[in-house]
């Protein structure tokens, strides 16, 4: 493939990447306010699912990180694997975030009696932490959208062979998609204590 074929790869996917960035944010926001009871499909809530996706989350961390390594030390072949499997673990924690939350309330933090109220003495209780939760749910939900087009076009630039590009966003992709897979981990681990309320 020489240069230009390249270049028209990449430009190939420059509408796809767009319209795939703005469909799943959208898509998994209607998602995620549709509960399968309101259609009268009675289903367990799948709340086996938070600690496996946290876990895939994990996962994607250790991936994203191995690949670095390996490219690093010259190994491409390693680094494509690594990070196509890291794509793919964010792709089954969408899946599984989504479904979760179709079959189950969301879980308030701080929310000890499990009403999914936070009363004055709940959220007293909770204290700073949940600021400190809060701030981190929602840069990791902030980031999380934005890292689609940037882990869409590393990718592409990468299969296009233009590694110039590639190397050059895979400098801003890399740490803001660590920080989301990372955080996704943290998140659970603090909310995981009112799943059982």
């Amino acid at each position: 493939m020489n240069k230009l074929d390249n270049k028209t790869l990449e430009q190939r996917f420059k509408f796809p990447i767009i319209l795939v960035s703005i469909l799943i944010p959208v898509v998994v926001a209607v998602l995620f306010t549709v509960k399968l009871k309101d259609f009268g499909i009675e289903v367990e809530p799948l709340t086996f699912l938070p600690p496996i996706y946290a876990a895939i989350n994990g996962l994607t961390a250790l991936f994203l990180v191995m690949g670095v390594m390996a490219i690093k030390n010259g190994n491409q072949k390693v680094h494509e694997r690594f990070m196509t499997t890291a794509i793919a673990c964010s792709v089954i924690f969408l899946v599984m975030y989504v479904a979760y939350h179709m079959t189950a309330d969301s879980t308030v933090y701080g929310d000890i009696d499990g009403n999914k109220i936070l009363d004055a003495k709940e959220k007293e209780y909770a204290g700073t932490m949940r600021s400190v939760y809060l701030f981190i749910l929602l840069t990791h939900i902030a980031l999380s959208v934005a890292i689609i087009p940037l882990v869409l076009i590393t990718y592409v630039r990468a299969l296009a062979a233009r590694f110039d590009k590639h190397k050059k966003i895979a400098k801003i992709t890399f740490p803001l998609w660590l920080y989301v897979a990372v955080t996704g981990v943290v998140v659970y681990l603090m909310i995981s204590p009112y799943y059982a309320n």
